[in-house]
């Protein structure tokens, strides 16, 4: 049996294994080997880590600003469009206005031509008043002959003979 461990000393391995801070090291080394080979690859390739966020970050951005220059221009254009509906609104004041200014003239014309009408109304009723009572004076008086103009006679005459 003492040759079985005399004989398991001897290899290569075991002496590896005898000797820990050997095989500490070996490992560390590999260890920095490959993540150092890992940054250098990414490096050179494009796809670290840090590159992808930047460039994301500056995706971001630039999305943000466009969709701000959208926002400008959306409520430039808003700004635009309510400004032509304040003009459109003041014109259609003024119109209002403006009707409103001839309907109250063409309404005090209405009531100053009816004063008008009614007063000539009143005229003609005093006229047909008068009319009517001159004609009853007339009717109760004895009327005074009056001589017609020849022409006149002439032509009351041919009436009676006809007659």
């Amino acid at each position: 049996m003492i040759d079985l461990v005399e004989d398991t000393r001897s290899t290569p391995l075991f002496r590896l294994g005898a000797q820990p801070i050997a095989l500490t090291a070996v490992a560390l080394f590999l260890l920095i080997a490959g993540v150092t080979s890992i940054a250098i690859w990414r490096a050179y390739t494009g796809s670290a880590p840090e590159t992808d966020r930047v460039v994301a970050s500056r995706q971001l951005q630039a999305r943000t600003a466009q969709a701000s220059e959208q926002l400008v221009e959306k409520t430039k254009g808003l700004e635009a469009t309510q400004q032509e509906s304040i003009d459109q609104l003041q014109v259609v004041q003024d119109q209002l206005q403006t009707v409103k200014r001839l309907l109250a003239a063409q309404q005090a014309d209405t009531k100053r031509l009816s004063e008008q009408v009614a007063s000539l109304n009143e005229s003609i009723d005093g006229l047909r008043q008068s009319f009517a009572s001159a004609r009853a004076t007339e009717a109760e008086t004895p009327s005074v002959t009056r001589r017609k103009p020849a022409r006149y006679r002439h032509a009351s005459a041919r009436k009676r003979s006809r007659g």
